[in-house]
């Protein structure tokens, strides 16, 4: 890989602990996470359900681990709630992240959002028609404002496209970005390529305002019995839909290839929502932080 791609590779600790589906991980400490997140060669990690809700307490606790924090996320009802609710709930987010030493927040718009509902099965097509036109302009609107707090701040607001959200494929995220202009965009792989999208043809369409990066793989098999099956995301999560980089369908070569052309700078993360006792954290961890080093020299 050329040299000016400036990357520092992380771990989500939902690989060991999952946010939406707590049962996956429960009896994992944060001590085994983070231990096993070092000792696989990671330089950081998001936030996760289990961190301390004070920022100078997380900066301090993955301090003592050798690791620093990438980011973490924040949901959004821009469509759904008043603005002023939206800046205040953002705000604190915010002031928490950059406590802790991040300085990327990520953001998704969870009006309407069935990710963590079990009984719902996802849809595989545009989101577009699930908010009137009203609602959409209030999200868009809202998202740049928001950024444009962030900026004044010195950070960036990172999109995240997420399965069971009103953004979630290449088209989806097409519209953000013509909405858009201050806002920038997560590149997640994984939940592009289980809406259907091709992760490389986001990136090279929205390459410059890509600020942050989840390294999110999938059992191309699996996605389609979700699909053929139309099971809810708890359903696919539980089945294996997704793992990491160097076991799965999608091919990053050509990806990390693109990111360093483009110059990129920032953080990779490796993120894996599987079930713990049949996909041993550790394991995968070091397996994905493998493929990474060996393809992309990093």
């Amino acid at each position: 890989m050329p040299e000016n791609l400036k990357v520092q590779v992380g771990a989500q600790p939902i690989n060991w602990c999952n946010d939406d589906f707590r049962d996956l991980g429960a009896s994992i400490s944060l001590d085994q996470c983070l231990s096993e997140m070092r000792q696989a060669g990671y330089a950081g990690t998001e936030l996760g359900h289990r961190f301390p809700q004070s920022g100078a307490e997380v900066r301090a606790l993955l301090e003592r681990y050798g690791l620093r924090l990438a980011s973490g996320w924040h949901s959004t009802y821009l469509a759904s709630r008043p603005y002023a609710e939206e800046e205040k709930s953002f705000d604190a987010h915010m002031a928490r992240l950059q406590a802790a030493g991040s300085r990327v927040i990520i953001v998704a718009e969870c009006t309407h959002a069935i990710h963590s509902e079990g009984s719902k099965p996802l849809r595989f097509a545009s989101g577009q028609e699930l908010l009137d036109a009203s609602a959409w302009t209030r999200v868009y609107e809202g998202l740049d404002r928001l950024s444009e707090r962030a900026a004044a701040a010195g950070m960036k607001v990172a999109y995240h496209p997420h399965m069971g959200t009103v953004i979630q494929d290449a088209r989806d995220v097409a519209q953000l970005m013509e909405r858009t202009k201050v806002l920038s965009l997560l590149l997640d792989t994984g939940h592009l390529a289980f809406a259907g999208s091709d992760p490389l043809a986001v990136l090279r369409a929205h390459g410059p305002r890509v600020a942050h990066v989840h390294l999110k793989n999938i059992r191309p098999a699996v996605v389609e019995e979700v699909r053929s099956k139309r099971w809810s995301f708890e359903a696919a999560v539980r089945a294996g839909a997704f793992t990491v980089p160097g076991d799965g369908g999608i091919d990053y070569r050509p990806i990390f290839e693109h990111l360093s052309k483009l110059g990129y700078s920032g953080w990779w993360i490796v993120e894996a929502e599987q079930d713990p006792a049949k996909a041993n954290p550790l394991e995968y961890a070091l397996r994905g932080r493998h493929y990474i080093r060996e393809l992309a020299g990093v």
